[in-house]
Order: C-alpha cells, then structure tokens, then sequence
C-alpha cells in the first residue's frame, strides 16, 4: 500500500531527469529504498548489484558510515556558511587545498559549484572573463567534440553533442562547433591507434582555421566520452589535443565529471595522459553522490588574469550554495576514503571488471568490449563483421535494463544498443563476478528475442 501510494504521487507530481513523462506516467516508477556497499534495495525488498554507482557518482559505495558521521557532525556544528562577502567555512577551505594538492600542474585554485552541469557553466563564464581581462573578447568562440557530453544546462547543453539536449531547446548556439569523435569501434578512418589520433588532430586543426584561431576560446574533451556510449579514446589522444590547442593559444578543458576520482584508475584521468588543463570540471566521485557538489579547477595563469583584470572589481559569479560547509565535510571524507585504500581497490576491481566483460566477447550480440578500470561498455550488434546495431524496434534501452533489474543488476543500458558500467570502487571479487554473469544472463535472455533472433538469421 505504502509503495503504490508513493507510485501514484510520483506519478503526479515528479519530474524525472531525461525521460519521456508520459511513458513514464505509464510505467511508474521503482522506488529505491535502501543501499550498503554496491548493492541497492528497492521498495519490494529486491536486492540488486549497482553496476552503475547511482549515475556514475557512487565511488565509494553506499553506506559509508565515515560521511554520514562528517556530515552530521557539521550539520550540527554550523549547517551553512555563504562565500559572499568574505565569509568562509573551514570544511571548504580545506577542500580547497587538498584539491590544489592533488591536482595535476598548476590547478591550485578551486570554485565549489552544485553539481557537473554548473561546473561547465561557470567555466564558460570564467573563459569569456578570462579573454575580456586579456582585451581580446572576440575569441568567443567554443569546440568541443562529438557524442560528448558537458551537462544540461542553458549553454551548457550546447557543447554536449547528443541530440536528445538539443531538441527543443533551442541548442547549440552559433558559438558552439564540434569536431568527430574518435570512436575507435565505429570510427570511419578504421581502428588504428594513430591514423585515428590524426584524424581528430586535422578536424581539430580544420575547424580552428575555419572559425579562425582569433576567435577560440576554449576546447572541451572529456578523458572517456561517458553519457555518449563510455568512448575510449587511444593512448595519446588527449595529449594530441592538448598540443594543438597549446600551439594556438586556446584554452584546454578537461571535464572530469564522471572519469575523476578514481573512476578510470588514478584520482584524475588526465593524469594518464599526463595532461594538465587550463581548467577542469568535477562532481560526482567528489562526495560520491551523498551530497551535492561540483567544483571547477583554475590554473595559475587563468585565475591570475581574471584577478588582475578585475582589479577592485567583484568577478560577478556565484551560487547561494557555492562551498557549502556540509558538501565540502563530505568531500573531504571521501578524499580520506580514496587514499586510504579506495583507489587501490578501484584498480583491482577494474582490471577484474575490464577481464570478466572480456570474456563475454564471444557472445553472439557482443560487438565491442571498452573500458579503462571502473568505466566500461559493451556495444551489442546483430552482425559483428558488419557491426550492424540492434533493430530500434527491439526497444534496447529499457528491454535490456528491466531485464538486467529482474536479474538483480543496474546498468546503463543506451538506446544505440551501448550498455554502461560504473560500479562503485568498493566493490568485491564476489560483486564483480556477480556483474558479469548477470550480464551474460541479460545477454543470452536478449538472444532469445524473436525480433532480435529474425534480424540476426538475415
């Protein structure tokens, strides 16, 4: 009775993120009522592996009774503290530094935002500063790449290249360009490491001599494409990229939203590229979801020409929540967490990961096996030699994620026949293994598909 009630409220009155309302309306929602390590447990008491930590941001997993402590105890102590007027709280203050600590190159210094989205937002707003501190605002023009994604935001949503943010809404705006992605599965150039490195490199050059290399402002890259199907570029892309943007006095963005935090491996993936941007976003692994916060990292050398160039002036950005106490006390325990033991254990998993989704390679609908630690993908397909993608009618995305829940795994599972995996970095031998026969029970119940079983005898 408690649970349909809870269904029916839902029903009328929650907006839920990217979702069509009226099949939602229809179906109803699962409601999600409690969690300890990776495994997740909904309203009618099934227990399920959360192959996916919550949206990508549960690394340390659930129930970690360290945050729950830290963060009471600074509910307690002082609940809020506003940045504004030169007003701070010791929780953000330390974030701060540890970060700068951590963090690759000279990124020493750190605006607290909400979440991703408003991380890239501000940074769109800091890099227009930046240029108009430098006199040269005409360089008001940003790239970014294919199948990325860089949050929903107003402007934001622009630089995402996934049409579903775009229709509607009125996005990208004249300022926004892409390039390929480098999709190395389905990558027109052919799977070739280099050839596929150069390939990005020249449509990064074309489009700068296009727009004009006095009009960029700013390259985006995320280290793996997440929200556009978990791409892996090849070793040395990012450093590539960099390189040019380098050569042509643009602005380098790392989006580290879903791959920090030990996600791929280190705390930052760009730190396997051996890259250090002119900015980077963060959020998600930052208080693994417990609470909300995002922060942007700023070298030296773009904080000190938006300081300089304000002068006594105030830089007019901010948010209400910015730096908030309790975000930051959270933060701060799941940085004590990742040292102190988290990461190694991320890396063990991942390499358990990366090897079990590997041996479901030689599955009939298993086209591709991606990943880098607890980031990973397996793109399915009815041909492999032609990688022919499953039929739309199939219905994929949600045929294939109510399947994996009534076998007791969350996954990602995309509408182009992607399916998704960040588990939590807690995550056992027992758990991982777990992951892995459940997907290749979705995976043999899918076969069984009489429209996936017609297309496949064509």
């Amino acid at each position: 009775m408690f649970s349909n009630s809870l269904i029916e409220l839902d029903r009328a009155h929650l907006v839920h993120p990217v979702s069509s309302y009226r099949s939602h309306e229809r179906m109803g929602v699962r409601v999600l009522k409690s969690a300890r390590g990776a495994t997740v447990t909904d309203a009618t008491g099934h227990h399920l592996l959360d192959g996916f930590a919550g949206l990508w941001c549960v690394n340390v997993g659930y129930g970690q009774e360290s945050i729950v402590d830290a963060a009471t105890k600074q509910l307690r102590e002082l609940p809020y503290a506003t940045g504004y007027f030169g007003l701070g709280s010791e929780p953000a203050i330390r974030l701060a530094a540890k970060l700068a600590e951590l963090s690759p190159g000279d990124l020493n210094h750190i605006y607290f935002t909400l979440g991703g989205s408003d991380a890239v937002d501000s940074t769109i707003r800091f890099i227009r500063y930046y240029y108009h501190s430098k006199g040269t605002p005409q360089k008001d023009q940003f790239i970014s790449v294919e199948y990325g994604y860089h949050g929903s935001s107003t402007a934001g949503s622009g630089l995402t290249a996934i049409p579903v943010f775009h229709a509607g809404f009125g996005a990208p705006f004249h300022w926004q360009h892409k390039i390929p992605s480098h999709y190395v599965y389905r990558n027109p150039v052919g799977s070739n490491s280099q050839a596929i490195i150069d390939a990005s490199v020249g449509a990064l050059r074309a489009k700068i001599a296009e727009l004009g290399a006095e009009r960029v402002a700013a390259f985006y890259a995320e280290p793996i494409q997440g929200s556009g199907g978990v791409l892996v570029p090849p070793v040395g892309w990012l450093t590539a990229m960099h390189a040019v943007c380098k050569e042509h006095d643009i602005l380098f963005v790392a989006d580290e939203v879903i791959t920090g935090f030990g996600r791929t491996g280190p705390l930052f993936a760009c730190e396997e590229d051996d890259v250090t941007p002119d900015l980077m976003t963060t959020a998600k692994g930052l208080t693994s979801g417990y609470v909300p916060l995002g922060a942007v990292f700023m070298s030296d050398n773009v904080y000190n020409t938006i300081a300089d160039g304000a002068g006594k002036a105030d830089v007019g950005h901010g948010y209400t929540y910015s730096a908030h106490p309790v975000s930051a006390a959270v933060g701060l325990e799941c940085l004590r967490l990742y040292e102190d033991g988290l990461l190694d254990n991320g890396r063990r998993a991942g390499k358990r990961l990366m090897a079990g989704l590997r041996s479901l390679a030689d599955h009939p609908l298993v086209g591709d096996v991606r990943g880098r630690g607890m980031l990973a993908a397996v793109e399915l397909v009815t041909d492999k030699a032609r990688k022919t993608p499953l039929p739309p009618e199939a219905d994929l995305a949600r045929r294939i994620f109510d399947r994996a829940w009534n076998n007791g795994l969350v996954i990602r599972a995309f509408a182009n026949g992607v399916l998704g995996y960040a588990p939590p970095l807690c995550c056992t031998d027992e758990e991982i293994d777990g992951i892995i026969e459940r997907t290749r029970r979705t995976l043999d119940q899918t076969l069984d598909d009489k429209d996936v079983r017609n297309v496949m005898r064509e």
